[in-house]
């Protein structure tokens, strides 16, 4: 990368070089149109670390402001190599940081002056260097604008100490990326904000989750209609809190590849790419608009339910590249070479795309990486970046160091559109008419029930007190007819007493005549009063029987009014449900609009099938064919499948008879040859019918054809999970050592040779005595069987090395532990070409990781990987043979040792 930079362009046509240390320094032209500024404030020096200016509503994020790309060098102190190696020469940089200036030595006499926007001495704390190169950018993250923190330099220079520390033994030495998380993590709101991040890598141009080793090959997708790249295969998990983060960021560099080279030990062989998303809602936006339109005269209640809150989108991208390296200085070789030679050339692709935005070319080539596509936001697009390069003070390093503050420098032209991204959080306004409407029902359901209730009660209250007035009516009118009637009888019979009296004494009679008379005239007058009364109390007793009436048909009059009332509220029941419909429909359409009102503003943002068909009993099937056929005509095996059913045909291999069971199992192995059928057989359990018999039958045939059907099965990655499920392997295992007849072995050692090709079942497989059975069956001697041996060996070898590769595993061979490699080593030069080629191919697998060297070479295979890199036949393993060799330091010891050459 180093010369590639130097190609793009250094001196006058960078731009940032500085005149030779003989007078005034001199500051670099600014571009046509853009304002020059003072040397004072750096080259194109503007203030673009302060807050950007608030954005009023959704049309803030159609106009951009303008940002220059920040750039910081900071040096790295000596470290004991150097101090050793240049401890007679002097630093080739020296740093003005009160000047934000950077000589760079050419010799003892001369020098180049360089300005950055802050220059940073190897003294300079990580503190001061996420405040001065990071907290500018995380603060406008926080505010609702896209920001990228990236680290460039060479191998060894301080990078991911820079960005990717995790500070456990000392938390003042925490990165970038751990300060970052701490001020977002303390700036947002949890009830209403979001964040969550993803980590990834580049890794020879494949883009793999950190988080998720298994996803190694995350696509890009791109808008066709912005031009904006997105990564939907990653992992995204939502952050809480500092801890959690710590915890995803300690699992990402795990996973993260390294090796060691001659200018670090630890050497990061990908570009580390941390994405943080931050969601955080607008306050007192929605509110002003409110309350604006009130004032105005314009508000209503269902319009301000449907005004939706506003929420901010933003994203923090932390890039950590891989270093810039020359191959004859890192002594990459081998793989590592490879990985250096990917590395390199994504960083050319990138610096010449910074080179292209510098110069105002009318094309930038981001397309030329992975890289730079991902990047595409950060250089010329509408992010806040700032780039942080980071050099040696070592002379002999010069031209390195000179490459990448020319990185620097032409980085420092670039600017971009910052641009705030608001929308509208349409499916909080959803959520939030959801309750309302919850609530509406509820409320509605509520007064129904009471005015029920308060129904039942006045109709129950009126009709107790009408029984009651009735009551009491009937008792008074029967007490006062029975006074009335007694007052009468009382003065009849004093009249009559009079009357007996007066007859008795005629002449007392006569002398009292007129005023007995008068005495009568007044009986009869107090009588008439007394019936006069009596029918003024019966009338009172009416009037109060009319009046308890009339409280009846008020009472009744009121019942009706409640059940008018009723209806009412029924019908502003059906009215409120019409209105709940126009509300969804309304909805509906603002989600549409939504929808388009975004899309038109948003501007940023397995192996081979061994065994097909059963060769031995298929032979059989044909040579007695002509048989058959003079006995009359039989249907074929696919036609009597379709005729019986798979369900009659696997019933059969419960059959009390042997011969029954013979042809089924026979039926089922013919079937299980067609990868049409597999599926169909598993599903109606064949598998564990098959595994049944291997159990359970003593029958040799019955326990061949089975095994033979089962290796069929096993080539599917599906059925070899259910076969290991249901202990397949430890049955196999079982008929293996029980079976003598080569045909049973040679099925059995192919169905563990299929297993042997899955990287998940290796642990599973070597646990239950897959391999200590594939190598129990070497004393049949067959050929046929050897080669199905040879092949389950390759198989578990390559995926051995496979993983071993992506760092999934660590240690030995588990075949060395199990004791195969001298049974490789004796027949790798087996006459019988199948057996040869499979037992080269899987010694050449394992002598890739070091780990096995010491074993390769004790046991005698280290000529046979010599004589296979000579004289294989087949290139391929020739030219993996050829690389094993070379790459190995054990084995160029020994090697050399023995004056063997290659």
């Amino acid at each position: 990368m180093a010369s590639g930079a130097r190609n793009g362009g250094l001196g006058s046509r960078a731009g940032g070089k500085m005149d030779r240390q003989q007078g005034s320094t001199a500051t670099p032209k600014a571009p046509a149109g853009k304002p020059r500024l003072s040397a004072a404030g750096g080259a194109y020096r503007r203030t673009s670390s302060g807050p950007l200016p608030a954005a009023g509503g959704r049309n803030s994020s159609e106009s951009g402001v303008s940002s220059r790309v920040r750039v910081a060098v900071r040096l790295r102190p000596r470290n004991a190599e150097e101090q050793a190696a240049d401890a007679d020469f002097a630093d080739c940089v020296e740093l003005q940081p009160e000047l934000k200036r950077l000589k760079l030595r050419k010799n003892n006499w001369e020098s180049d002056t360089f300005e950055f926007d802050e220059v940073l001495t190897e003294f300079s704390s990580q503190k001061r260097v996420y405040e001065v190169v990071a907290k500018p950018v995380v603060e406008s993250v926080l505010e609702g604008y896209n920001g990228t923190v990236m680290a460039y330099g060479q191998t060894g220079t301080g990078k991911t100490f820079t960005l990717g520390r995790l500070g456990d033994e000392d938390t003042a030495a925490r990165g970038i990326m751990v300060r970052a998380m701490e001020d977002i993590l303390a700036d947002i709101t949890p009830e209403t904000d979001t964040v969550s991040l993803s980590y990834l890598q580049l890794y020879m141009e494949m883009i793999q989750d950190l988080l998720d080793p298994v996803n190694d090959n995350i696509a890009i997708v791109e808008d066709p209609r912005t031009g904006d790249v997105s990564l939907p295969g990653a992992t995204v998990v939502e952050v809480r809190d500092q801890k959690s983060f710590m915890d995803l960021l300690r699992i990402g560099e795990a996973h993260r590849v390294a090796a060691n080279t001659k200018l670090n030990t630890e050497s990061s062989r990908s570009h580390a790419i941390l994405m943080v998303n931050v969601r955080r809602a607008v306050k007192g936006r929605s509110e002003m608009n409110v309350s604006m339109s009130a004032e105005n005269g314009h508000s209503s209640s269902m319009m301000d339910s449907l005004r939706p809150p506003i929420v901010r989108k933003s994203k923090l991208v932390v890039v950590d590249l891989a270093g810039s390296e020359r191959i004859d200085k890192s002594g990459s070789e081998g793989h590592t070479l490879e990985e250096a030679k990917s590395i390199n050339l994504s960083l050319s692709s990138l610096g010449k795309c910074i080179n292209a935005l510098a110069e105002s070319s009318a094309h930038v080539p981001v397309r030329d990486s992975k890289l730079t596509r991902l990047l595409k936001d950060s250089f010329g697009g509408t992010a806040r970046t700032s780039l942080v390069v980071t050099i040696g003070p070592s002379p002999r390093h010069r031209g390195e160091t000179t490459s990448t503050i020319m990185f620097g420098q032409r980085a420092m032209k670039v600017q971009n559109m910052v641009k705030l991204k608001e929308e509208f959080d349409y499916k909080s306004l959803c959520r939030r008419l959801d309750i309302e409407l919850d609530k509406l029902i509820a409320e509605n359901e509520r007064q129904r029930k009471y005015f029920d209730d308060e129904i039942e009660r006045i109709t129950a209250e009126a009709q107790y007190r009408v029984a009651e007035a009735e009551k009491e009516c009937k008792v008074s009118l029967e007490n006062e007819k029975m006074k009335y009637h007694q007052e009468y009888l009382d003065s009849i019979k004093i009249l009559e007493e009079k009357w007996k009296v007066h007859q008795q004494s005629p002449k007392k009679q006569i002398k009292e005549e007129s005023t007995s008379n008068g005495d009568v005239q007044d009986l009869l007058q107090n009588e008439k009063m007394l019936r006069q009364s009596a029918e003024d109390e019966s009338n009172d007793l009416k009037n109060q029987l009319s009046h308890w009436k009339k409280m009846e048909t008020t009472a009744t009059a009121e019942v009706v009014r409640l059940r008018r009332m009723l209806d009412t509220e029924a019908s502003q029941k059906d009215k409120l449900e019409e209105e709940i419909a126009v509300l969804k429909s309304q909805l509906m359409q603002l989600s549409l609009d939504a929808d388009e009102t975004r899309m038109g503003l948003d501007t940023g943002d397995g192996p081979g099938k061994i065994f097909p068909g059963l060769d031995s009993l298929m032979s059989h099937s044909r040579n007695s064919q002509p048989r058959e056929q003079s006995n009359g005509p039989k249907a074929p095996v696919a036609k009597l499948f379709e005729q019986v059913g798979l369900q009659k045909i696997l019933s059969l291999l419960e059959s009390e008879e042997p011969d029954v069971r013979v042809h089924a199992v026979k039926v089922v192995a013919n079937l299980a040859a067609e990868e049409a059928n597999q599926e169909k057989i598993v599903e109606a359990g064949g598998l564990t019918s098959l595994l049944m018999l291997l159990r359970s039958s003593e029958d040799e045939t019955i326990r061949r054809v089975a095994a033979g059907a089962i290796a069929n099965l096993a080539m599917n990655e599906t059925n070899q999970d259910l076969i290991m499920a249901q202990g397949g392997v430890t049955l196999l295992s079982m008929t293996a050592s029980d079976a003598e007849d080569p045909q049973t072995l040679r099925m059995v050692a192919g169905a563990i040779a299929n297993l042997c090709g899955n990287d998940k079942l290796q642990t599973r497989l070597r646990g239950e005595g897959g391999i200590k059975a594939l190598l129990g069956m070497v004393k049949c001697g067959h050929p046929d069987v050897l080669a199905q041996i040879a092949r389950g060996i390759a198989n578990f070898a390559k995926c051995e090395s496979r993983a071993a590769t992506q760092g999934n595993k660590v240690g030995r061979s588990l075949l060395v532990d199990d004791g195969a490699l001298p049974w490789i080593v004796k027949n790798a030069n087996n006459e019988a070409a199948p057996i040869r080629r499979h037992i080269e191919l899987a010694l050449c697998h394992l002598a890739q990781h070091e780990v096995n060297a010491k074993d390769i070479v004790s046991e005698g295979a280290l000529w046979e990987l010599v004589r296979i890199s000579r004289d294989c036949s087949r290139e391929d393993i020739r030219m993996l043979a050829y690389r094993t060799l070379t790459s190995s330091p054990t084995l160029q010891s020994e090697m050399r040792r023995l004056r063997i050459e290659c």
